[in-house]
């Protein structure tokens, strides 16, 4: 939201959002950055995002390749990438893409997560973060 406010998206665009997943931070809902997202397409530009996170249906026309496993939390790939990689997200075929070459022998990103462990009533529900599956599986902590 902090780039799209600064302007900093001035071209055709496939947003990364990470450490979202059911581990890093219980999969908070995201379409609240549909809107921007909108814009963007708006102006002309291919826009899509990827998260290791969820969004309901009301993520409208932006495409998006969610629940992406492993999980950022978990080394997945999409812990590797930075600002400007290259990738290919194919909603047809439901392939996501790293172009860029390298990317998996980078150090992997690393979030500071101790804001998700207190608020709200977060103290509750940190041991269902650290026994949770991965989205893929259901995200459920009963090994089902």
């Amino acid at each position: 939201k902090a780039a799209f406010k600064a302007g900093e998206f001035t071209g055709d665009v496939i947003v990364v959002v990470r450490f979202q997943g059911p581990k890093a931070n219980g999969m908070p809902e995201l379409h609240s950055l549909t809107p921007m997202l909108a814009i963007l397409q708006g102006r002309g530009y291919k826009v899509a995002m990827v998260t290791d996170g969820r969004m309901s249906g009301a993520s409208g026309k932006v495409p998006a390749a969610i629940h992406v496993c492993p999980e950022a939390l978990d080394g997945g790939p999409i812990a590797y990438i930075k600002d400007g990689d290259m990738l290919r997200v194919d909603a047809v075929s439901g392939n996501l893409d790293i172009l860029t070459s390298g990317v998996m022998d980078r150090v992997p990103a690393v979030a500071d997560l101790g804001a998700n462990q207190h608020g709200s009533g977060r103290e509750l529900f940190d041991v269902f973060r650290l026994a949770v599956g991965p989205a893929d599986a259901g995200a459920s902590v009963f090994g089902v």
